[in-house]
């Protein structure tokens, strides 16, 4: 009985094992977006730094992507390879033509090549006044055209004050999601952003408030697509820097880190990655 009981145990680790291996063998996502910073000529030096920095690293199991200002794409997409770092664009109109002064058409994206569009940046909801439904109508253009969508999301001080955080982004998921097909699900990504943890003065998020926020996120997605809908990866941005991206890539749903300023320079952000790969996979770096 006592060498029945160990073989059944020794099973039963070796699987366990075997689990959280399988677990921690999944895809990464790293990126960041430069906003109104960087010229034409510092986001390609940027670029060939950061592609040739992390050129070694297995792209089955990290996904590096950089979203410039629109005025750089066409340089940048001369610049890098697409399977060493994906290129997105900022912001893109809901039409492909038409009267929309100012605006950029997704026709003028694919034509440069861009695979990802972010949609719904905290700037463009809290500065612009962009609304949820604006944003769904963006996503969905975004999809349809065949890039990849980057859906923000994100609750204010105050809302997080009222705590009301869980509703407000269950509200921006679901809007920003509606009517969206499950055959699009791998062509989505999520950021988590935090208002009051991005920008200059933002306060970074615990990793444990993070996490719930993002099991949240993922228990949101299964109800709009079923099951499916928990492969959609989630990405955590918010003041990432090297003091706590290890500790928040360890976190069971957290998929990859959408960093600001400290990806701003690609020796730091080579590090980050590196770092935050080791951590996830249990290794020293």
């Amino acid at each position: 009985m006592k060498m029945m009981l160990n073989i059944y145990c020794g099973c039963f680790a070796m699987r366990g094992m075997q689990d959280w291996e399988g677990d921690e063998m999944k895809k990464l996502y790293f990126g960041s977006n430069l906003k109104m910073y960087k010229t034409i000529r510092e986001t390609a030096e940027y670029l060939g730094e950061l592609a040739k920095r992390t050129k070694d690293i297995d792209r089955n199991e990290m996904e590096l992507f950089i979203i410039p200002s629109y005025t750089s794409l066409a340089e940048a997409a001369k610049t890098v390879e697409p399977h060493l770092v994906k290129l997105g664009a900022q912001n893109m109109c809901w039409e492909e033509k038409g009267q929309f002064t100012g605006e950029i058409s997704p026709l003028m994206l694919k034509e440069l090549g861009i695979e990802l569009v972010m949609v719904g940046h905290s700037e463009r909801r809290h500065v612009f006044h962009e609304s949820d439904e604006e944003e769904n109508r963006k996503v969905r253009c975004v999809l349809e055209q065949g890039m990849k969508a980057l859906l923000c999301i994100g609750e204010t001080a105050k809302e997080k004050e009222y705590s009301t955080s869980a509703e407000t982004l269950r509200t921006q998921l679901k809007v920003g999601l509606y009517k969206v097909s499950e055959k699009w699900i791998p062509d989505i990504r999520i950021a988590y952003e935090p208002v009051w943890s991005i920008g200059v003065n933002g306060t970074p998020a615990s990793a444990g408030y993070a996490q719930r926020m993002h099991r949240m996120i993922k228990q949101t997605l299964i109800e709009v697509f079923g099951e499916a809908g928990g492969k959609i990866p989630v990405l955590y941005g918010g003041s990432v820097n090297l003091q706590n991206a290890e500790e928040l890539i360890v976190q069971p749903d957290i998929d990859g880190l959408f960093v600001g300023r400290a990806a701003w320079d690609a020796e730091p952000f080579d590090r980050l990655i590196r770092r935050a790969m080791c951590a996830h996979r249990g290794r020293s770096c």
